[in-house]
């Protein structure tokens, strides 16, 4: 129980920040193929419809302590359809921290030609983070670095990105929350500080949907997330599209997990996805029993429009 407690803490120290450690701290998402708002603002109104995405993560299930994450997005393009506006919420708690970030987006966007677009995107909003430190059972007591609760810290945000999309492909680029915030100071004994801080993050996304028959279609993407004081991570994900409505893949992440996706179109407007992955690069996969992770996406039709204008393949 002590080793686990420990891993627990070096968990959270890694988060929360150690004299100054920058880290990777943003929450993982198998399915960021489906959740693409939450990491770029230029996504918003590319679905043609309002479009409602509901996600939860359980990561390292019957590891005390262990990641749990809700995103709650909805974006819409406006009537003219060259402006999109959204709305993002994630919840993300990991042992006594949790962290809350409310987000509302905006994209302009550029038909390029007949077939291709371009968005140019803005987020702004707040991140809400609490750490209940001094709940934890520490080996050694006193310890100044989990001595202090932080309650409620509100910390104001914005982001950029930029989304290019054609009907079979996409790319984009973007960092979701551009101001590094502290999240405390603490004098130590020794006259150091501890710094807790929100660190930048740069997310590169791109898939494609390759048609093989008439009934089966090869839709491979990727998300590469790039911060400082952590190596370079990428997910690498391949599925198929059986009778346009069936998804079956498998992913990779660098450094950390292999998983496998299902998928299922319940109506042509209404998504519902599972994911299993388990870990091979961290040292909590002795203790856990992998991630699993369950996505619901609605798509509601304008009234003025009889059906969603073409299949949105992302």
């Amino acid at each position: 129980m002590k080793k686990m407690k420990r891993i627990i803490g070096i968990l959270i120290v890694l988060t929360f920040g150690s004299q100054t450690i920058d880290a990777q701290q943003v929450p993982m998402y198998t399915h960021y193929m489906y959740n693409t708002l939450v990491i770029n603002p230029a996504y918003a109104g590319s679905r043609d419809a309002l479009t409602v995405t509901g996600l939860h993560r359980s990561q390292w299930v019957d590891f005390s302590g262990a990641p749990i994450t809700q995103t709650l997005s909805m974006h819409t393009p406006l009537l003219d359809e060259h402006i999109g506006l959204g709305l993002s919420v994630i919840n993300d708690k990991i042992g006594p921290i949790n962290n809350t970030a409310v987000f509302a987006n905006f994209a302009f966007i550029m038909n390029l030609n007949t077939k291709s677009k371009l968005s140019l995107g803005l987020s702004a909003g707040a991140n809400i983070f609490q750490a209940n430190l001094s709940t934890l059972q520490l080996d050694q007591q006193n310890d100044p670095v989990f001595a202090s609760n932080i309650n409620n810290h509100v910390t104001p945000n914005f982001g950029f990105g930029v989304y290019y999309s054609r009907e079979r492909f996409y790319a984009g680029i973007s960092t979701p929350n551009l101001i590094q915030n502290n999240y405390s100071v603490i004098n130590l004994e020794d006259g150091t500080s501890l710094i807790g801080k929100e660190q930048r993050h740069f997310f590169l996304i791109a898939g494609a949907m390759i048609p093989l028959t008439q009934n089966l279609a090869f839709k491979p993407t990727t998300l590469l997330k790039v911060t400082s004081g952590a190596p370079i991570q990428s997910d690498i994900t391949a599925s198929f599209i059986i009778n346009k409505r069936f998804l079956v893949g498998a992913m990779f992440r660098t450094g950390d997990a292999v998983g496998c996706l299902i998928g299922f179109d319940i109506t042509n407007q209404l998504h519902a996805g599972y994911s299993f992955d388990w870990s091979y690069g961290v040292k909590t996969f002795k203790y856990n029993q992998g991630s699993h992770e369950l996505i619901l996406r609605y798509d509601f039709k304008f009234l003025d429009k009889k059906q969603i204008h073409s299949p949105r393949y992302f």
